[in-house]
């Protein structure tokens, strides 16, 4: 395929546009035109042309987001809310946040559709704390789209009223997990829930609640605008529509790259330039560093739900992470498991202390000070942990382990015997060298 043929700029249509964020630039570009076609509509006709456009969750699950909205239980005149889980958090996952900073009235947008469409009335956006810039331009947002009547009461005179408020969390992982979120969204410290219930019966305050990724929501606009045949126009038939793909690491050119799903990194790296100059790809994530690694044998593999898990890992949020042979696998690895260690809330035994010791050993192993039985402890921690842990973080950190192992067993065979530094000296994989100001005593990055 050619660039021209395989990027779909949907959500990215406008991120290029003279103040891409603000509310003048959107209605310029056609925005607010499907919030006006869902409002023509009846709720349940809006949910059914989500359901029928197939459109899948984007946070990683890939559950059918109109299938979704159809859990929660008739109204029983009580409250139901919305809560956008904008908490992204995943290494190498980074598409949520440009899509908020690039143009978060798509978000708003997509918040007042599903809103009406479920018959809520205040729906939250759960923002990571850390990007503080995003959440004050999340702020400024809210606020346009109610100078111009698009949130308060009687939206566009049609008598539907609806409060956004977005909250900005504490910097905790563990608060990706939707019952976690929850948690912390009513101010109690975020763990992970027993379920059932699930949220749409007794999710935020015991209501019927529906948690959405900010992609999924962000790509309903375009649905209700296009309709659904448009959408299943890109993507497979059981995987439809668009997507952000994002690449990072060992590729000439990183960043967000949206086309349909089913796409093969193949063609992305096309368009991205390739790996960086005189090097070549050694393994690579499909969704984040909790999905199992793939390496170079994976390149044509469709980016699609189906194909990759029938390749033997998960679709997740689409983090491209490209790794070429400079990398220490066991280091990489390594690094991942250090950040679920520490992001591990502690509620539950196998994570808590599977994660710790999967940690100790690969330090190890990086050290070149690994035994001969490391290898196997490590997989038979991996097979404590997994399907035991109380959410999807501690079966995700079993994933680069056990896949690392499986395609680069030699390379943690050595940890028994060489540092990982000395086998793959981190200054030929650094993407930036450091060398001295010449007559300074200082610093200066020089991009390799």
């Amino acid at each position: 395929m050619t660039e021209s043929t395989t990027l779909t700029p949907v959500l990215t249509k406008n991120w290029d546009a003279d103040r891409s964020w603000t509310l003048a630039t959107y209605l310029k570009n056609g925005g607010y035109r499907g919030l006006r076609a869902a409002l023509a509509m009846a709720p349940a006709d809006v949910v059914t042309a989500v359901r029928d456009s197939g459109l899948r969750g984007r946070g990683g699950a890939g559950f059918p987001t109109g299938m979704k909205w159809g859990f929660l239980p008739a109204p029983d005149g009580g409250p139901r809310y919305l809560v956008i889980n904008a908490d992204e958090s995943e290494p190498g996952t980074c598409k949520d946040i440009p899509l908020m900073l690039a143009s978060p009235q798509e978000l708003i947008e997509g918040a007042i559709i599903t809103s009406y469409a479920i018959g809520c009335h205040h729906a939250f956006i759960y923002v990571r704390g850390e990007v503080v810039h995003v959440y004050r331009r999340l702020l400024n947002a809210v606020a346009e789209a109610r100078a111009a009547g698009y949130v308060g009461e009687n939206i566009l005179g049609t008598g539907f009223d609806l409060e956004i408020t977005v909250h900005a969390g504490a910097g905790a992982y563990i608060c990706g997990e939707e019952t976690a979120l929850l948690d912390s969204l009513e101010g109690r410290r975020g763990q992970p829930r027993l379920k059932p219930p699930f949220p749409a019966v007794a999710g935020l305050y015991a209501r019927p609640t529906v948690v959405n990724n900010v992609e999924s929501i962000a790509s309903v606009p375009a649905i209700l605008e296009g309709g659904a045949d448009w959408f299943k126009s890109m993507g497979t038939e059981r995987s439809t529509g668009h997507g952000l793909f994002s690449l990072s690491g060992h590729v000439t050119r990183p960043g967000q790259y949206e086309a349909p799903l089913g796409i093969t990194l193949r063609e992305l790296l096309d368009m991205a330039g390739g790996v960086r100059e005189g090097h070549e790809l050694k393994f690579w994530t499909p969704g984040g560093s909790s999905t199992p690694l793939f390496t170079a044998e994976h390149l044509d593999v469709p980016l699609d739900y189906e194909s990759v898990g029938k390749a033997g890992s998960m679709l997740g949020t689409r983090a491209l992470q490209i790794f070429d042979e400079t990398t220490s696998v066991v280091r990489a690895v390594s690094r991942w498991i250090a950040f679920y260690k520490h992001e591990s809330c502690g509620k539950c035994t196998p994570c808590r202390e599977g994660t710790f010791w999967l940690d100790q050993i690969l330090q190890r192993l990086v050290a070149g000070n690994g035994t001969s039985e490391d290898i196997d402890t490590l997989l038979d921690l991996c097979d404590n942990i997994l399907g035991r842990a109380f959410c999807a973080l501690g079966d995700g950190a079993t994933s680069p382990v056990t896949s690392a192992i499986q395609y680069f067993r030699d390379e943690f065979e050595a940890g028994t015997h060489t540092p990982a530094d000395v086998l793959f000296p981190p200054e030929r994989s650094s993407l930036f060298t450091y060398t001295p100001r010449p007559g300074a005593g200082q610093l200066a990055g020089v991009h390799a």
